[in-house]
């Protein structure tokens, strides 16, 4: 998440009066009060609710275990699972379903090649989401003499919304799946005109966002609506997910709450009076990590810790001067304040609620061995942030436009994912993978570079009428000497190629928990949704007014529709 604003500048003055600041006039929080009282609400579930969530749950494991299920049945049953929202309750099986479906599936090719477009797109993306290496090539026999894909599978909506949702998993070099993705959005975009009302919105959907770069949650939410109006529903798995999700919900209500109370008992809107008010916003990229309630502790911690971000952020961006900047940098990295007396209270406020985060970031992981890294690891994360930070703010002073491979190098970390994916992951049981975590992974590096790239590019126009900006656009435009319509195109290129580094780094990564990875990629959904359409939902918050309704506020009714 990079927090760069988008908003007009004003001139204010601080209250020594010879300072003239930046502001960069933010818009005020949406919410109000809205989740406040959530904080101290009961995640008592009645009995009714308990009950039942148990029944649903065991009629959904005996159905999946039947065996008279084909392999179709199979693969469309763990799809639906998945879409739902409710295939965690259930991994155990999917994992050992799917094992047995890729031994059948390379060990006997009439599977493969008797397989029909749904059913060899299905198998293929299923397959790959939990790292299982399957050929494109699968996809060949979809092809006529000319070597392009046959115009006969082009009515067949089915299989090319599964070919269009498998294709998202490609990677280098695999033109047949660039070339699907084309074939794909095309036919679909076409058809779309001769569907039903809602599959015709369903289908809509997932070209704008195909569910490999949607946000797990809304996206459950989503297709619970879609599921139960398709006639042909299970209605053991539909009862069973909408009851999930409410019961998920009130536990991330509560989460919300407190971080809202939070906010609320340290007074930043008035400590900090320049900084965006956007505590509910900081918690969608925890919850969008991971969901479960067992990460419920790593949620909270890590949207305080996401809340500094944005209060540090701002403090460089548009309040303080680069002398004042260099001195809260040295003493963020010598971890002291001594050095910061001389700067404005509200600097000191930021600075004091980095150190308090940092503490209750130690006192969750007492009981791990790796505690004192740990604690030493978010330290350095905060000092590598702030240093970017500084970095950049260095480039507008002085009005340098750096290379574009210094300013990606740099834009790694100021996206500031590093420090919140680490984080989140070392507040974890994930944390036993900590070496792994501390040795700079290339796909913590792809979803960083998709963050800051996605922020430059929403957030460029608007920088513009901001003094000497400088942001990746920039960057490009000078160092290739193109347009600045190029220079969207050329980074808008440069992600999609980051998504295929993630897809591959997802495949090598066999000594990595599938769940860990699972947390990592859902960096770059998030970054999807934040900046989507050219905006930047975090600074522009009634932009994301919609979606945070949906995952925490209103519960999904468990009424049969009429």
């Amino acid at each position: 998440m990079s927090l760069a604003p988008s908003s007009l500048p004003l001139l204010t003055q601080d209250a020594a009066p010879y300072i003239t600041r930046p502001s960069a006039n933010f818009p005020p929080s949406f919410w109000g009060d809205t989740f406040l009282h959530y904080h101290s609400d009961s995640l008592e579930i009645d009995d009714n609710m308990k009950q039942q969530f148990q029944t649903r749950k065991e009629e959904v494991k005996k159905m999946f275990l039947s065996s008279n299920n084909s392999i179709l049945q199979k693969l469309n049953f763990i799809d639906s699972l998945q879409r739902l929202g409710i295939s965690y309750h259930f991994q155990h099986e999917i994992d050992e379903a799917l094992e047995q479906i890729y031994n059948s599936s390379t060990n006997d090719n009439v599977i493969i090649e008797e397989g029909c477009l749904h059913y060899m797109a299905l198998l293929f993306r299923l397959l790959r989401q939990r790292g299982y290496h399957i050929s494109s090539d699968i996809f060949n026999k979809f092809k006529n003499n000319k070597g392009d894909f046959d115009q006969n599978i082009a009515k067949d909506v089915q299989g090319l919304w599964s070919l269009f949702e498998a294709s998202q998993l490609r990677i280098h070099g695999e033109d047949i799946l660039d070339e699907a993705l084309d074939f794909t959005h095309i036919h679909l975009k076409s058809l779309i005109d001769q569907m039903s009302a809602s599959f015709a919105a369903q289908i809509s959907h997932c070209l704008r966002k195909p569910l490999h770069k949607g946000v797990p949650r809304l996206e459950a939410k989503r297709y619970i609506s879609f599921y139960e109006q398709n006639p042909s529903h299970c209605q053991v798995l539909l009862l069973f997910s909408k009851v999930d999700f409410n019961m998920l919900q009130k536990l991330h209500k509560i989460e919300v709450g407190s971080i809202t109370k939070w906010w609320k008992d340290s007074e930043f809107a008035t400590k900090v009076p320049y900084a965006r008010e956007r505590a509910v916003e900081c918690y969608l990229w925890p919850i969008a990590m991971s969901y479960e309630t067992e990460y419920s502790i790593p949620r909270k911690i890590t949207s305080k810790l996401i809340v500094c971000i944005s209060l540090l952020d701002d403090t460089y961006d548009a309040y303080g001067t680069i002398q004042e900047l260099e001195l809260l940098t040295q003493a963020i990295q010598r971890w002291d304040n001594s050095s910061i007396q001389s700067l404005p209270d509200s600097m000191k406020v930021v600075f004091n609620a980095i150190v308090e985060v940092c503490d209750e970031v130690r006192l969750s992981t007492l009981e791990s061995e790796k505690s004192s890294i740990i604690v030493q690891c978010v330290k350095e994360a905060f000092y590598n942030l702030a240093r970017a930070y500084l970095t950049e703010a260095k480039w507008s002073e002085e009005i340098c436009v750096p290379t574009y491979e210094e300013y990606k190098d740099n834009g790694v970390i100021s996206s500031t994912y590093p420090l919140m994916i680490t984080s989140f992951l070392l507040l974890t049981k994930f944390s036993t993978q900590i070496d792994w975590i501390l040795s700079n992974p290339a796909i913590i590096e792809a979803v960083s570079l998709i963050g800051r790239l996605g922020n430059d590019i929403c957030s460029h126009k608007f920088e513009q009428q901001r003094m000497n900006v400088v942001s990746a656009v920039e960057c490009c435009m000078k160092q290739y000497e193109i347009s600045q319509e190029d220079a969207y195109k050329l980074i808008e290129k440069e992600i999609e190629d980051l998504w295929k580094v993630i897809n591959e780094e997802y495949l090598k990564l066999d000594h990595v928990p599938t769940a860990m990875l699972d947390c990592i990629l859902n960096g770059a959904r998030i970054t999807e949704l934040a900046y989507e359409n050219f905006e930047d939902k975090y600074t522009d918050v009634k932009l994301w007014k919609d979606d945070i309704f949906a995952l925490l506020v209103n519960p999904i009714s468990m009424e049969e529709p009429k």
